[in-house]
């Protein structure tokens, strides 16, 4: 059996080679989307980005966006058949909008809720955009409502996607179990042993229960 904790529809696209599929990485945002991005580049994989949200203090490494993503609500599909064999990133509220007519294998990063929370929070305080007056307890049922709405739809399409937990959390702890079970799910011979370097422990600023 396959490691780690994936979804049953991982047997259906075993053995299958990167050029066939469409990789995506996807989550809440400020789950550690960037640095998994930044993993699988370093195992091989192309990303699929086009440099137009540029690093900064939130995401010192880069961003690995590419914004046509954005427009899948508008039908934009056209730059689909280019991202075959390649990783984007795909955030969870657009992540419904992939069509049929593609192979994906998406990798959803978890992190502790309250991470996600504080590490938001500081990133809109920086930008002059926070608005303080929507409390923590109601953000958090909102977004685990979303989480509970996109997953529930994602796994009625098992039929063409499939579809991997990792952990944020258990990755910055040093975790080889989740690199593997990353490995083991993207097959062709990705290499866990190249990306286990990449996870950057210093970009693990807002840990739970630790002061925003």
């Amino acid at each position: 059996m396959p490691p780690g904790p994936v979804t049953r529809t991982y047997i259906n696209q075993f053995g299958m080679k990167k050029q066939d599929y469409i990789t995506v990485v996807s989550g809440l945002p400020r789950s550690g989307t960037s640095m998994m991005m930044s993993m699988l580049e370093a195992a091989g994989f192309e990303v699929l980005q086009d440099g137009v949200r540029t690093a900064d203090e939130d995401n010192p490494k880069g961003y690995y966006e590419f914004e046509r993503v954005k427009k899948l609500t508008e039908g934009d599909v056209a730059w689909l058949p280019d991202a075959v064999g390649k990783v984007v990133k795909v955030i969870s509220r657009l992540l419904v909008e992939l069509p049929p007519g593609y192979r994906y294998k998406v990798i959803w990063m978890r992190r502790n809720i309250d991470e996600i929370i504080a590490s938001q929070k500081k990133m809109l305080v920086r930008r002059g955009t926070y608005d303080d007056s929507v409390k923590d307890d109601e953000i958090r049922r909102m977004l685990l409502r979303h989480v509970e709405k996109t997953l529930s739809t994602i796994k009625e399409r098992s039929g063409y996607i499939d579809l991997i937990f990792t952990n944020y959390n258990k990755l910055l702890g040093g975790s080889r179990e989740e690199v593997d079970a990353l490995a083991h799910f993207l097959g062709g011979g990705v290499s866990a042993d190249a990306m286990m370097p990449v996870v950057d422990k210093n970009l693990y600023r807002n840990r739970a229960g630790a002061k925003a």
